[in-house]
């Protein structure tokens, strides 16, 4: 898959996350929608790897990815749809995790090894003043929500991140045909005892319900999550934070045509100043060890005359 269709697709996928959540929730709580979206997700996927790609899996290898997709699904969906649920806007569900690129850029360097430039800097600070006008109205709406319904996005956020570097500096990496099944069916355990627990286990007979699981299995699961590790392995951690910047206008305009929340001016305005911001930190020369690998095996980014050991990203699926 080349670059542009990569992050293309990555915008696309990630953004349907938001609208899944808000067509789930209207059916569901946020317990019930996240339990039976993975278990569907693990069953599907569960089934195939058992039938065609059945192998062993280090112990090591599986302790690493049960962290992983804990925090990658079990820590940012648990928050970022439990905060929907609780009536959060999207928009400031999507500013939270737009905010991802500043504090990935902020780590790249001394636990990566990744170089972040001057324009990449720059690129991230428009881009944050894009995404700010965008969610902006949706801010101005929040009576009434739980002030501690505010600090779910921002805990699905630091689970993300915590999940990509230690993506990054894995021993014991796995393809994703591998990691796509496991990441589900971690999940499907974890929001499956919350969801017993709450008392939520049991499905609305909806069809809207359904058509809601089958969304974010498809779209969000499959083609959010999978496109995101792909992107972690081909374009560095900073790179691929910084396109999240486009989901905030990218929900935007889909709630717009979905749910009929047209945005306003603001919203417009934002769109555009976070493309520039994207369009600034991807543009110029390609720095080493941004996304640098070696074809699959374990490589070594060099930087200021010293090696750092790198294990490449399995490009996995969540």
């Amino acid at each position: 898959m080349s670059g542009p269709l990569l992050a293309v697709g990555l915008v696309v996928m990630w953004s349907s996350g938001f609208i899944g959540a808000e067509l789930g929730t209207r059916q569901a709580g946020a317990d019930t929608l996240l339990m039976w979206r993975f278990v569907a997700a693990a069953a599907l996927l569960g089934g195939a790897w058992l039938v065609f790609r059945r192998r062993r899996i280090a112990p090591r290898a599986l302790a690493e990815q049960t962290v992983i997709g804990l925090l990658s699904q079990g820590v940012y969906l648990g928050s970022i749809v439990g905060a929907v649920g609780a009536g959060v806007p999207a928009g400031t569900c999507a500013l939270a995790a737009a905010l991802q690129p500043l504090a990935a850029a902020a780590l790249a360097g001394p636990l990566l090894g990744e170089t972040v430039t001057r324009r990449q800097w720059a690129g991230l600070a428009i881009g944050l003043a894009g995404v700010a006008l965008v969610v902006g109205d949706d801010l101005a709406t929040g009576a009434g929500v739980a002030p501690a319904a505010y600090a779910l996005p921002f805990t699905g956020m630091a689970g993300l991140l915590a999940a990509s570097f230690i993506e990054r500096r894995a021993r014991h990496p796995l393809p994703p045909v591998d990691a796509l099944p496991l990441h589900c069916l971690i999940s499907a355990v974890a929001f499956t005892v919350v969801a017993l627990a709450a008392g939520g286990a049991a499905p609305p007979t909806t069809g809207g319900f359904w058509w809601a699981v089958a969304w974010v299995v498809g779209l969000s699961t499959v083609g959010g999550y999978g496109l995101y590790w792909l992107a972690v392995r081909r374009l560095g951690v900073t790179r691929t934070s910084v396109l999240l910047y486009l989901t905030p206008p990218a929900t935007t305009l889909w709630a717009w045509g979905m749910f009929g929340d047209a945005p306003s001016a603001a919203a417009v305005a934002g769109m555009a100043v976070a493309l520039a911001g994207v369009a600034a930190a991807h543009s110029g020369k390609r720095q080493r060890g941004d996304g640098e690998r070696d074809g699959g095996e374990r490589g070594r980014s060099v930087k200021r005359g010293r090696s750092v050991k790198r294990g490449p990203v399995a490009a996995r699926m969540g």
